[in-house]
């Protein structure tokens, strides 16, 4: 309930900015992953584990999968894009590998 209470104002706040929609948000137990996205349908998973994470590494996430819908792979306009909208990525990225 924690996670899904913060998912509104993040939608609220990033798919405009990044100009995109997402159909639902969704969350689940994942054991290697932090989220996912389907980009055909535009739904995005969060894995329940985020719950212990700060807000700030779930705003990562969150932002992480809204650019996965403009660009799918982990290469370098991906990594432009992150930049673009979420300057402090890579700092968030470590705090939650940590």
């Amino acid at each position: 309930e924690h996670l899904r209470a913060q998912i509104p104002s993040l939608q609220a706040r990033w798919e405009p900015h990044i100009g995109v929609n997402v159909s639902e948000v969704r969350i689940k137990r994942m054991k290697t992953r932090w989220g996912s996205c389907n980009i055909r349908t535009r739904r995005i998973w969060l894995s329940l584990a985020l719950a212990k994470k700060s807000a700030a590494c779930l705003e990562y996430v969150f932002v992480h999968e809204l650019v996965h819908l403009i660009e799918r792979g982990h290469g370098k306009r991906f990594k432009q894009l992150m930049d673009g909208f979420l300057p402090e990525w890579r700092g968030l990225k470590a705090e939650l590998n940590d």
